[in-house]
């Protein structure tokens, strides 16, 4: 049995489409069907169901891909710890991020990852938190910086840093004017807020709600700068991490105001997971982020 054979099997798991896992394994359709058709002889077992329009695992080829993903990562492991022995600070590192911390976090860490950790090859990718956390788990990404939820507790975790939320609002509002605001302020408010999928989403709306506010259900924005514009709009009023007002503050079309303590946070945190192979990359880049973001929310 080849290792390529199981990434083909893996593959046809992801896509549920035979041409999209070939293109994504770069061999042609033909080739990859002739390979599962071979495993499955070896096998004596069936292990995709295949129709007109659809192809699915069956529940032996469901069991058995997991078991495949476990050794894809394992070998996948095996072959880093290999480049970890020649120089554990160089190769190719996959980073992920959401959209609503990578384009604020990334101007920060950047150019001191680049230029202290130069024979790391960074990689960036963009990504809702479920996606990233699935990508992690099956070895596409390295390592993921995002805001820290129970459901992560799988991985190996890494405390960057504790990030304010502020409370946003138009120059009209009757908040705007105010130095600090309290959850109190909070109350009966209308809270504009992203769609589902975004982890800050949750997060905000925890708050809110604990404090008595309300969502509107009007409209769910797409990204934060979305939400930018319609807070400046005097749609509403949000939350907003305070990373993604440094470089627009001040505004005169939208105003910034922190909390007083207790203030709503999101922790941001570095996962990779259990075992990685290659733990001295990650610890390296663990340090540069955490001396980069030094004295941002003083």
């Amino acid at each position: 049995m080849k290792i390529r054979d199981l990434e083909y099997l893996t593959a046809i798991a992801q896509y549920k489409h035979f041409g999209h896992a070939a293109d994504a394994c770069f061999v042609s359709q033909p080739t990859l069907s002739g390979q599962i058709q071979k495993l499955e002889q070896r096998l004596k077992l069936t292990l995709i169901e295949r129709q007109p329009r659809n192809v699915m695992l069956t529940p032996a080829g469901e069991k058995l891909v997991q078991q495949a993903q476990q050794v894809l990562n394992a070998a996948n492991n095996f072959e880093e710890a290999a480049k970890a022995l020649l120089d554990p600070l160089s190769g190719d590192l996959h980073i992920g991020l959401i959209p609503t911390l990578a384009p604020y976090i990334l101007p920060h860490i950047m150019p001191t990852l680049n230029s202290n950790l130069t024979k790391i090859n960074f990689y960036l990718h963009e990504n809702r938190t479920q996606d990233l956390l699935q990508q992690l788990e099956t070895g596409k990404l390295d390592i993921l910086i995002l805001p820290w939820l129970p459901e992560m507790a799988r991985f190996e975790r890494y405390d960057l840093f504790t990030e304010p939320l502020v409370m946003a609002t138009s120059p009209s509002h009757a908040l705007a004017n105010r130095s600090t605001v309290t959850f109190d302020d909070l109350h009966n408010q209308k809270i504009l807020t992203l769609e589902d999928g975004h982890c800050l989403r949750d997060q905000a709306m925890g708050y809110c709600f604990s404090a008595g506010a309300e969502e509107d259900h009007s409209f769910r924005a797409t990204s934060l700068e979305t939400l930018r514009y319609m807070v400046a709009s005097n749609i509403g009023i949000t939350l907003m991490p305070q990373l993604a007002t440094i470089n627009y503050a001040p505004q005169k079309h939208i105003h910034y105001i922190p909390f007083e303590s207790p203030q709503p946070m999101r922790e941001i945190a570095l996962l990779c997971r259990t075992g990685y192979a290659r733990m001295e990359s990650v610890n390296a880049v663990v340090n540069e982020i955490r001396q980069s973001v030094k004295g941002l929310f003083d």
